[in-house]
C-alpha cells in the first residue's frame, strides 16, 4: 500500500472518488456505488475541485492510496494533526468496486499508523447522523461515540444539499498511542 500526500495531478480522481463513495454519483458503466452512501440524507456533490483546493490550504495532509506507483487511486483519507496528540480523520474513501476485499479496514489501519508514527495518541472523527451502519463499522474497529455532536452546516452548500432538517455530526474517537493501556 502506497499512502502519499495528494498532488495536483490527483485532484480530479479524488473528487470523482469522493462523489462516488459518498453520493453514488459519477459512476461509470457497470460501477456500483458504495454500501454507505448518504442517500436520503444529502444530495449533490460531496466534493468539487474548488472546495478541495480551498480545504487543502488549511488541511494539507490529504493522503491518497495506490497499490503501486502510478496505479489507479484506491482510496483517500484526510489526516489532520490537532493538539496534544489528537488527529482528525476525514474523507475516508475506498473505491466501491473493491470494498468487498476489506480494503476500508486496511486503509483505516494505515491511517492510524500514519498518525501514531507522528506522535498521535488519539483519532477523532465526525460521522453524519443517520449513518448508523457506518458508525457501527467504525465501532467494530475500536471507535466509540463520545456523546458530543457538531451542527450540520446548513446554508453552506460545500457538502451538498441536505435532505433533512435534523442532521448533525456524531463525534467518534479511538485511542491509538502507547498510552492506550493507561486508560487514555
Amino acid at each position: 500500500m502506497l499512502l502519499e500526500r495528494v498532488v495536483e495531478a490527483d485532484y480530479a480522481d479524488v473528487v470523482a472518488l469522493a462523489n462516488l463513495a459518498y453520493r453514488g454519483t459519477g459512476r461509470q458503466e457497470g460501477e456500483a456505488a458504495s454500501w454507505n452512501i448518504e442517500a436520503g440524507l444529502v444530495e449533490g456533490p460531496r466534493l468539487t475541485e474548488a472546495t478541495l483546493r480551498e480545504d487543502l490550504v488549511e488541511k494539507p495532509e490529504l493522503l491518497v492510496w495506490r497499490d503501486e506507483p502510478g496505479g489507479p487511486l484506491m482510496g483517500t483519507v484526510w489526516m489532520q494533526p490537532r493538539e496534544d496528540g489528537v488527529w482528525y480523520l476525514g474523507l475516508l474513501t475506498v473505491r466501491p468496486d473493491v470494498q468487498d476485499r476489506k480494503l476500508g479496514r486496511t486503509l483505516l489501519a494505515a491511517a492510524e499508523d500514519y498518525a501514531k508514527e507522528r506522535g498521535g495518541r488519539r483519532i477523532t472523527m465526525t460521522v453524519l447522523s443517520g449513518r448508523e451502519v457506518l458508525m457501527g463499522w467504525y465501532e467494530r474497529r475500536g471507535y466509540r461515540k463520545t456523546g458530543a455532536t457538531q451542527p450540520y452546516p446548513y446554508g453552506d452548500g460545500r457538502l451538498g444539499r441536505p435532505l433533512r432538517d435534523d442532521l448533525h455530526f456524531v463525534v467518534m474517537e479511538k485511542s491509538i498511542g502507547e498510552s492506550c493501556a493507561d486508560g487514555e
